[in-house]
This record gives structure tokens, C-alpha cells and sequence, in this order.
């Protein structure tokens, strides 16, 4: 019998090489050049739209005077004038939201993923809550808190505290059973095995949920105002809209995705200092 063994194709290879060697050209191109080239297509055909005429000005700003209200947005941030004060009372609606939603979703996230009772009688609440219209609440907490900024803030962390929820207990229960099986034999008590175990290897799950909640919570802010009012960047924006001021808009909405991305990335910065043991794809790749 001969003793050459049949081998499997790509056997004994990374698996990056095994599945870099079927990309095509296109996936093959680095990050930041995929990113400049869909966006350089994005503006292309948003100018032929406005260029050819197909939309009116009114409803959909050449990318051009867009543009140039971006530039009047950002001279009048730097400035110092009501535009900043806007910005920054959002900021504020933002950042406290983000920390009340991280807070208390922590909190009930233990709640839930640590003791049978938070796992059949108040997660089914938190569900039902999750699936209710969260915006319809937004004259509730103007009504119980008033029109400043501590009924924005509550309805910001309203609108974001789901995922921190399900992020938190879903990274409790991550933890692998067999070291589950060895704290509990050298006689780890149930808070040694939270804190040295538990937490530990749940972070990639918890940060997974922050993240999203970190998206969110700048629209629950935006719509906080929207609909209870203020003097932030909702208020500005709705102006604009009442006045046909488009490109305002287009800019504003802009400024607050910076917001977005800014909040965003504060968190994959503290994720990748806590959790740099854990391998991400997105995190690996953003480099690129």
C-alpha cells in the first residue's frame, strides 16, 4: 500500500492565505481606498441628480452648496457663537445619556444574566419595553421632567439602554462551562467567579453592545428635541426645515454624525486598551 496520504486543498495554510487567494480585485482593495472610491460615486451621482434637475434644489441640495454650508457651519462652531452653545448642549444630552444607558444597563444586565428571577421576570419587561414605540414616551418624560436638558437625557438613554442590556448578560453567560467547573472546585465564591472569570471573558459582548448604544443614543437625543424642544441641534435643524433651508440641514445632520462617530470611537479607543486579547475583525481591519 503506498504511503502517500491524500491531502486536502489549502491544508496546512493560514486560513487568511486559504481565502485571500479566492477575493476578487475589489474586495481586495484596502479599506480606505473602498471608502474614497464609494464615496467619490455617492457624490457623483448625487451632483448628476441635482445637476440634471431631476429634484428640486428645495428637496435635494447639489452636494456643492452643501458644501459650502458645511464650511459656514464649521466657521461658526470655531467662532464661538449660538452654533457652538447648540452643539454643545447636545453634546451634553449625548454624553449624559451614554453614561446613564452604560450605568443602568450594567446594572440590570447583571440583573438578568447573573439570578434566575432577572432572567424569567424582568427580562420579559425589558423586551416589552424594547418593542414599544420608544418615541411615543418623549411628551411622557418632557411632562414628568420638564422642557431642559434632563428629559432629552432620560429619553437618550431610553432609546439606548436595550443593547447594553443584552450585551452585558449575554457576555455573563460567555464564560466557558469547564471554568465555570474549575472556580467552582477550588471554592470560588459566586462574586470571586463574577469579577475574575465572568466579566473578563464577557467584555468582547459587552463592548459589542455599548457600541450600538453609543449609535443610538445621538438619535434619542436629536429626537428628544425634536419633539420636547430646547435650544441644541434639534431645534436648529427644525428651524431649518420650517425655513426650506436644506443645505442647513444636510449640515447640521452632518455635525451631529461627527457626534456620532466621535462617541463611537471613544469607545472602540477604551475596547481595544481592556479587551486587547480579543480578536475583532472590524477592529484588525480599521488600520487598513
Amino acid at each position: 500500500m503506498s504511503g502517500i496520504q491524500p491531502t486536502v486543498a489549502g491544508e496546512g495554510l493560514p486560513p487568511d492565505t486559504i481565502w485571500d487567494e479566492n477575493l476578487s480585485w475589489f474586495d481586495a482593495l484596502p479599506r480606505a481606498v473602498s471608502m474614497f472610491g464609494l464615496l467619490v460615486v455617492f457624490l457623483g451621482l448625487w451632483q448628476l441628480v441635482t445637476g440634471l434637475g431631476l429634484v428640486s434644489p428645495i428637496i435635494l441640495p447639489s452636494p456643492w452648496r452643501t458644501a459650502q454650508d458645511l464650511v459656514f457651519v464649521g466657521q461658526s462652531l470655531l467662532s464661538g457663537n449660538y452654533m457652538l452653545a447648540a452643539f454643545w448642549i447636545t453634546a451634553q444630552e449625548v454624553i449624559f445619556g451614554f453614561v446613564l444607558a452604560v450605568g443602568i444597563g450594567v446594572a440590570l444586565g447583571i440583573l438578568v444574566g447573573e439570578t434566575t428571577f432577572g432572567e424569567r421576570a424582568v427580562m420579559p419587561y425589558i423586551v416589552a419595553i424594547d418593542t414599544m414605540p420608544k418615541l411615543a414616551f418623549a411628551p411622557l418624560f418632557v411632562a414628568w421632567m420638564g422642557f431642559g436638558i434632563a428629559s432629552k437625557v432620560a429619553l437618550a438613554a431610553f432609546i439606548s439602554i436595550f443593547p447594553v442590556v443584552v450585551g452585558t448578560a449575554a457576555g455573563l453567560h460567555a464564560a466557558d462551562p469547564n471554568a465555570r467547573m474549575l472556580f467552582k472546585s477550588i471554592g470560588a465564591s459566586r462574586w470571586q467567579t463574577l469579577i475574575k472569570l465572568k466579566i473578563p471573558t464577557g467584555l468582547p459582548q459587552f463592548f459589542t453592545g455599548v457600541k450600538i448604544a453609543s449609535i443610538s443614543v445621538v438619535a434619542g437625543a436629536i429626537a428628544g428635541e425634536f419633539l420636547g424642544g430646547g435650544r441644541g441641534f434639534g431645534e436648529l435643524i427644525r428651524v431649518a426645515a420650517s425655513q426650506l433651508d436644506t443645505p442647513r440641514v444636510f449640515s447640521l445632520i452632518i455635525y451631529l454624525s461627527l457626534l456620532g462617530l466621535m462617541t463611537f470611537g471613544t469607545v472602540v479607543w477604551i475596547q481595544k486598551r481592556f479587551v486587547f486579547w480579543h480578536r475583532d475583525s472590524n477592529l484588525q481591519d480599521s488600520h487598513k
